[in-house]
């Protein structure tokens, strides 16, 4: 059998890879050569192969461990990797006592640093962060836009009223050009969120629905809601691995927090992708494992991926061209 040399495990970019996996009550280690997951039957033990080359990012649920050795294999792949509760949700892997989301990054001496040395030209400037944020939350409302009035939402039971649903994304839109500053921005997202929240539960038919985080309660669509987001944060911390970004330059969720890009990032598709889909999920019955197989499908489909990291890569250069323009010649876009 022929060696695989860990150059090679990089050959399929992450914007183009499929999996996104979540475990528990296993062991990962490296068998053969491969990293496995090990589960138990009775007296015996049952080996499941993880392609890690196809790989974005890993999320070890209760009753995990994990070997050096895999760590290291994982880390060659360029696979990230965060510890969680059940269902996926909370991230334990979190800085001191707070909530925030820290991913253990693949350690690498030879990121790519030519955005990352665009973003700084830009973030500690207050008014080109601020023109950066809103250019990621016009992003999120275009894919809101073409996600939610996608064919397969429709086949699989999600027909939105489109009017409805552009008039509030119009609104935002307008709105996201009148924020003066990130407290706007944020108080805007919140609002449009509550507003798709109405919107889908009228969409599916769904009842009452008050949304409670980090699993609290029993409705099925807040789980959903909490797991499936964590999915959209695993992508959010990849695209800016792939990018080189330090995930505590944040354009909106707050510059002081460590994770907050990955907040920031996630945003593009979470209300787009995650939510429709968790409302589908309650309605159908699905349990945990569905929802996820899911989302996992709606992710790849609508190649989220690789619109998330054209998106930071595309406001990194536009709002970095703005700080070399004189501030009273900057035009408010990027």
């Amino acid at each position: 059998m022929q060696d695989i040399a860990p150059s090679d495990l990089k050959t399929i970019l992450h914007s183009k890879r499929a999996n996104i996996y979540y475990l528990e009550h296993c062991r990962v280690l490296v068998n053969g050569g491969r990293v496995e997951y090990v589960t138990d039957a009775g007296k015996r033990s049952l080996y499941w192969n993880i392609p890690i080359a196809n790989t974005t990012s890993i999320l070890l649920g209760t009753g995990t461990s994990i070997t050096q050795a895999a760590m290291r294999e994982l880390a060659k792949a360029g696979v990230l990797v965060g510890f969680c509760g059940g269902g996926g949700t909370p991230l334990f892997a979190a800085h001191e006592m707070d909530v925030e989301v820290a991913w253990l990054s693949p350690q690498s001496e030879y990121r790519p640093t030519e955005y990352l040395q665009a973003w700084v030209r830009f973030w500690f400037d207050d008014e080109l962060r601020l023109m950066a944020a809103k250019a990621l939350q016009r992003a999120r409302v275009q894919r809101l836009r073409s996600e939610w009035r996608a064919r397969s939402l429709r086949e699989a039971g999600f027909e939105v009223d489109a009017g409805r649903l552009d008039g509030l994304l119009d609104r935002t839109l307008g709105a996201i050009a009148l924020a003066e500053d990130t407290t706007a921005l944020l108080t805007e997202e919140a609002r449009l969120t509550k507003a798709l929240f109405k919107l889908a539960v009228d969409t599916v038919g769904y009842g009452e629905f008050t949304r409670a985080k980090r699993g609290t309660g029993t409705d099925p669509a807040n789980r959903f809601l909490d797991h499936g987001n964590y999915l959209a944060y695993g992508l959010g911390a990849t695209a800016c691995w792939v990018l080189g970004l330090p995930h505590g330059l944040a354009v909106l969720h707050g510059k002081t927090r460590r994770g907050g890009l990955v907040f920031d990032v996630a945003d593009l598709i979470k209300d787009a992708c995650i939510l429709p889909q968790a409302f589908l999920s309650a309605m159908a019955g699905d349990d945990e494992q569905q929802f996820r197989r899911n989302c996992i499908e709606a992710l790849t489909r609508g190649e989220s991926l690789d619109f998330m990291i054209d998106a930071v890569k595309e406001i990194a250069v536009a709002t970095a061209r703005q700080a070399d323009a004189p501030a009273n010649g900057r035009d408010g876009t990027a």
